[in-house]
């Protein structure tokens, strides 16, 4: 499906864009990828990090809040992937208009684009903290995810549909625990600090994350959200695998943190599948939407919680799956 076509990675000097794009060359044939981004010291790093594609590659200085530069950048593209946003959750709080501007206006914007060019497929990145927003961060994201929704009303004979795909925190990324942790025990402390011993999260690889975007982009009919059976943790096992015998000093959440993640809410008409649940749309625009009915409608008042959720990972199990996580600077 990738194979001989060009893709866009908006934020795409991130984490996932660097991923995606290793898998899109090891796996695919792609004519172009084209790496759009605000940063151009990322840019440099990633040309050097792929210097052996650069035929392959393009490099686009833009920020997803200048409509008439994604518009440029969007000519000729077949495939989109946005996973541009302001992510930090204090950074929003304190900068609430800034979120707004890269979260939402910017998600419009690469809507708009895609609809002016020929792009087939666009493909959102959310977080869980879309789900019963309680900061600012994640009510952006939940406007993000509904203006994809219903971008596909928009379509008309367009041969063009918007799904999203969401996840939590990826295992070793900038401002997750275990780099903290890391850092920490690194310096020689004796003890790992928890926010509250309640706390559990559920635990995804970057390789997980792009697998499910994959997905979206090859099933996707219009509207879905996708989002991946995983593990469930507790964050006092992960600091017991990660410094055993440590001191677990418990300092309070911090602004706008939840105790559990969750990722499908009672309200949320949801099916189950082998490795993944859909969340489908409420309202059907056009007759290319379809439910797969190799799924199982999830029951009334289902939710998928990282509290209650049905797999965890123990002590051993995290502290064998800590030492393949590749940590972010």
């Amino acid at each position: 499906m990738l194979n001989e076509q060009t893709i866009l990675i908006t934020g795409g000097t991130g984490s996932f864009g660097k991923s995606f794009t290793r898998y899109l060359l090891s796996n695919c044939r792609p004519r172009k990828i084209i790496i759009y981004s605000r940063d151009e010291y990322k840019h440099y790093l990633m040309a050097e990090e792929f210097a052996d594609h650069r035929d392959l590659l393009r490099f686009f200085i833009g920020d997803v809040r200048d409509g008439e530069r994604l518009k440029r950048a969007f000519h000729g593209v077949d495939y989109v992937v946005h996973a541009a946003a302001m992510k930090q959750v204090v950074a929003s709080e304190y900068n609430p208009n800034e979120a707004i501007k890269t979260n939402i206006n910017g998600a419009q914007n690469v809507i708009e684009a895609a609809l002016d060019s020929e792009v087939k497929r666009v493909v959102a990145l959310s977080t869980d903290k879309a789900v019963n927003p309680v900061n600012l961060y994640g009510g952006t994201k939940l406007v993000s995810d509904k203006l994809f929704v219903a971008a596909n009303a928009y379509a008309g004979k367009r041969d063009i549909n918007f799904s999203i795909v969401r996840y939590g925190n990826v295992a070793g990324s900038r401002g997750s625990v275990i780099p903290l942790f890391a850092n920490l025990i690194k310096e020689g402390k004796k003890e790992l600090p928890i926010t509250d011993r309640r706390m559990t999260r559920f635990w995804i690889s970057m390789e997980q994350g792009v697998s499910l975007v994959v997905k979206a982009m090859h099933e996707a009919t219009g509207g879905e959200i996708y989002i991946s059976k995983i593990p469930s943790f507790k964050v006092t096992d992960l600091a017991e695998a990660m410094l055993p015998g440590c001191e677990m000093p418990e300092i309070g959440i911090r602004s706008g943190e939840k105790i559990h993640e969750v990722m499908v809410t009672a309200e949320d008409i949801a099916y189950e599948y082998d490795q993944h649940y859909i969340i489908y749309p409420q309202i059907t625009w056009n007759n290319k939407q379809k439910i797969d009915t190799q799924g199982t409608k999830a029951a009334d008042g289902f939710v998928y919680s990282s509290e209650t959720n049905n797999e965890w990972l123990g002590v051993e199990q995290l502290r064998e799956m800590v030492k393949t996580v590749k940590l972010e600077v």
